[in-house]
C-alpha cells in the first residue's frame, strides 16, 4: 500500500492537469481565435473584400481622370469641365443653370 501523501500528490497533479486541459479547451471554442472567433473573422474578411474591391473601382476611376489630365495630351472636355466647376468661370454663350 502507498502512503496517503503520495496519492495526496498524485490528485493534485491530475486536477491541476484537468485544469489545464479544460483551460486549453476553453480557448479553442472561445478564445480570441477559437472557434467562435472564427465566425466573426471570416464575416469581418469578407466585408474588407467588399471594400477593398470597391476601393479598387474608385482607384480605377481617379486613375482614369489622371491618364486624362496627362501634360502632353489634355482631354478638352475634362479640362473645360474643372475649369467651370473650380474656378466658376464661363464663357459668353453659355447659360448656367443650378440644379438642386
Amino acid at each position: 500500500m502507498r502512503p496517503e501523501p503520495n496519492i495526496a500528490k498524485e490528485r493534485l497533479v491530475q486536477g491541476l492537469s484537468l485544469a489545464v486541459l479544460l483551460l486549453m479547451g476553453a480557448f479553442v471554442i472561445a478564445g480570441p481565435s477559437g472557434l467562435i472567433a472564427w465566425g466573426e473573422n471570416q464575416r469581418l474578411l469578407e466585408q474588407r473584400r467588399a471594400d477593398l474591391a470597391q476601393l479598387k473601382v474608385e482607384r480605377a476611376r481617379i486613375q482614369n481622370r489622371v491618364d486624362l489630365l496627362d501634360p502632353r495630351n489634355v482631354d478638352p472636355d475634362l479640362a473645360g469641365e474643372l475649369l467651370r466647376g473650380n474656378l466658376n468661370v464661363a464663357r459668353s454663350d453659355e447659360m448656367v443653370m443650378l440644379i438642386p
